[in-house]
């Protein structure tokens, strides 16, 4: 789950079921009481008939959270953040960050650094398109060091300059899921 509306979806895909649930977050469900395996088995194709998967492997529940923690902190986060993601990664998961990367590569083909990078990047586009704040302003609030370092990532990762990609718009933006 990478949105609000997708903790909607499962809530009430839980509510048909009529599963109790303590919490719904993303990436994240606690019920209130252990379910059967029927129950599972449903509440896993119907998820799935949705484009979600029901994770039960700790591993890939653990690259989900990961998941989660980057795109709140990119995506859902309204100040500046001064810490760096391995810090903010291990003091939330309680795990070393060296596992955590080489874990996340392992699985995810792909750094934790550079699913970061397009996390942000999505954002500047975003940002971009909503036309509300500077190039400045979006480097500030991403945590870039200063507008050059973000104008030479966006252009490494979409092939862009920020100002050319602004006249382009929208049909060049991705869903957060598919990042």
């Amino acid at each position: 789950m990478v949105c609000n509306r997708c903790i909607l979806v499962v809530k009430q895909e839980l509510e048909k079921l009529n599963i109790e649930s303590r919490t719904v977050s993303l990436g994240e469900v606690e019920t209130e009481n252990e379910l059967p395996k029927e129950t599972v088995e449903q509440l896993a194709h119907n998820l799935a008939s949705l484009g979600f998967e029901l994770l039960d492997n700790s591993k890939q529940q653990l690259i989900e959270k990961i998941k989660n923690i980057v795109i709140n902190q990119v995506h859902h986060s309204e100040e500046a953040s001064n810490h760096n993601f391995s810090e903010v990664l291990s003091n939330a998961l309680h795990k070393d960050y060296s596992y955590l990367s080489s874990l996340f590569s392992e699985v995810e083909g792909v750094t934790i650094e550079k699913y970061i990078i397009n996390q942000k990047i999505e954002k500047v586009k975003e940002l971009i398109i909503y036309d509300e704040l500077s190039l400045s302003e979006i480097a500030y609030k991403l945590n870039y060091s200063s507008v050059a370092h973000l104008s030479n990532q966006f252009k490494k990762v979409t092939g862009l300059t920020p100002s050319h990609f602004k006249k382009v718009g929208e049909q060049k933006r991705k869903p957060l899921d598919k990042v």
